[in-house]
């Protein structure tokens, strides 16, 4: 991945206040249940690991994962629609990675609708496996969706 992110001019980046809205954009065209405004900064104001992927100066994609001990629970991995099917995802997961050996952390591990197929093959691509199934973890049209519990050591 590092040739496309040296190819691009982007950036890896702690996420802002400032970057807020753009994401909040993000996030209401990508989901039929996103996250509120307000999610976005309780994670900011609570120290949870939180990055912007911008290219081009062009907020394209965010991360939120929170840390404790030595797992990371990523909670939210979102490209803007138009970049998506080009390797931006991948290079948001390994910038999220890299950062989360730095601070030492054995174990990364996320919820992922069955239904998103794209997302799942990124996660399967990047070593996660399948350790378990939430039920009835998503809002759905019809009740709720299960989600499938993958984890990667690292």
């Amino acid at each position: 991945m590092s040739s496309l992110q040296s190819s691009l001019n982007s950036k890896f980046i702690d996420m802002e206040k400032i970057h807020i809205n753009d994401i909040v954009d993000i996030e209401n065209t990508s989901y039929d249940y996103p996250w509120s405004e307000k999610i976005f900064h309780d994670c900011i104001n609570h120290n949870y690991l939180c990055k912007v992927l911008v290219v081009d100066n062009n907020l394209i994609g965010y991360v939120i994962s929170s840390i404790v001990q030595d797992e990371c629970h990523i909670m939210n991995l979102c490209i803007k629609d138009s970049y998506r099917g080009h390797g931006y995802g991948r290079l948001l997961l390994d910038g999220l990675q890299k950062e989360a050996i730095t601070i030492n952390c054995k174990l990364l591990f996320l919820e992922c609708r069955p239904s998103n197929n794209a997302a799942l093959k990124l996660y399967y691509s990047e070593g996660y496996n399948e350790v378990g199934i939430r039920k009835n973890y998503y809002p759905a049209p019809n009740g709720y969706e299960d989600a499938i519990m993958l984890a990667k050591n690292v």
